[in-house]
């Protein structure tokens, strides 16, 4: 939440490529760090620190993907990029597989430390910086300034005046634009979005080690749901951009209510369970996913990361209750399976949110001007 909420206005001001170098440093060096935490305090203020730079790392690679992106084919690169979330989730829960019975838990830390560390030097090398902030750099170097040209875009100060780059402080500006019903609509659906998404992940190999799976048999099932998250980039993407967010999420996340409620009451072979498992990660996480693309095509470029940084710090609250909501419900005797259940209630929100874009009249461009696009 704290990497989230302050990467936006950095992103915004100082530039995509640093915010996102900064990231992957901050992360990659707190994870490994974790693998020799010699307490369990030190080992909290390591998984801080990887968290605040995960937290910058999302907004900086969504936004920085926008801003290379045509409007019409914005939403489908920004979860283009957020795919590597759960290609990761899914690789990384593999290799935990193999490494933790041989090597114990710190092997995890250690790979989590030292491949975004490694990337940082190639990342530093290679990637581009946004062509907003490449058109106003003073010095460009031979393949930058080829980047601009291929781009059609003319270098210098003027030439970066017409492209929407940040002027004051961006992430005072989207605070202020709180009083845009649209802006609170996309705050309440990362809120609810979050919360479900949470539960859904905390309580789902709960309930399947209740229906009488073993823990080993309960990871392996729940690893289809990531599966199912990175087939939503094949499709929600183009419909998003195709027919906007309003009524594509809206049904998104009404799918995923299904999904989750036939989880927790119906009892069906494993073969039907992993298929639904597949479609609930589908649903779910890509809704989730569907959402951050969504926030990163209604806010203009000047504040594109900082919007996004918002949306996802204020998602972030949701996550933090979800497991907190879910130890009181069980605290007072609520089943596991009825707490995971209790996931549909905040997709219904996030979908009602989701709708409430189309009723209000609010697009795209109300949002940002068009040159922004």
């Amino acid at each position: 939440m704290v990497g989230a909420l302050s990467a936006g206005p950095i992103g915004d001001r100082v530039g995509r490529k640093p915010l996102l170098l900064a990231s992957l440093t901050i992360f990659g060096l707190a994870s490994l760090l974790s693998a020799f935490a010699g307490s369990l305090l030190m080992l909290s203020i390591m998984r801080f620190f990887t968290g605040m730079g995960i937290g910058g790392a999302f907004p900086g690679a969504a936004t920085l993907s926008g801003d290379y992106a045509p409007q019409r084919l914005r939403a489908t690169m920004i979860m283009a990029t957020f795919t590597g979330a759960p290609i990761g989730g899914f690789v990384c829960g593999q290799l935990a597989g193999l490494l933790m019975p041989n090597f114990g838990w710190p092997s995890v830390f250690l790979v989590g430390g030292v491949v975004p560390l490694l990337m940082v030097p190639a990342l530093a090398l290679w990637l581009p910086e946004s062509p907003r902030f490449l058109a106003a750099k003073r010095s460009l170097s031979p393949r930058e300034a080829g980047l601009l040209q291929r781009l059609d875009i003319r270098p210098g100060q003027a030439a970066a005046e017409s492209l929407d780059l940040a002027r004051g402080k961006p992430g005072q500006d989207v605070v202020q634009r709180g009083l845009c019903p649209a802006n609170r609509a996309l705050w309440v659906i990362f809120f609810c979005s979050l919360m479900n998404l949470f539960l859904f992940v905390y309580w789902l190999p709960q309930v399947l080690h209740l229906s009488g799976m073993t823990p080993a048999e309960a990871a392996r099932t729940t690893s289809f749901r990531e599966l199912g998250a990175i087939l939503a980039v094949v499709y929600l993407g183009l419909l998003i951009d195709r027919f906007g967010p309003e009524r594509t999420l809206a049904w998104h996340y009404a799918a995923g209510v299904v999904f989750i409620a036939a989880i927790a009451l119906a009892v069906m072979p494993y073969l039907l369970l992993a298929v639904v498992i597949f479609f609930s990660g589908m649903t779910i996480i890509g809704s989730q996913t569907g959402a951050n693309a969504t926030c990163g095509k209604l806010y203009p470029a000047r504040m594109r990361t900082s919007g996004l940084g918002w949306a996802l710090g204020i998602g972030r609250l949701g996550g933090i209750a979800a497991p907190v909501l879910g130890g009181y419900l069980l605290s007072i005797g609520m089943a596991p399976p009825h707490i995971f259940l209790s996931a549909c209630a905040f997709a219904v929100i996030a979908a009602a949110a989701t709708g409430l874009l189309a009723l209000r009249g609010v697009h795209a461009e109300p949002l940002a001007d068009r040159s922004a696009a």
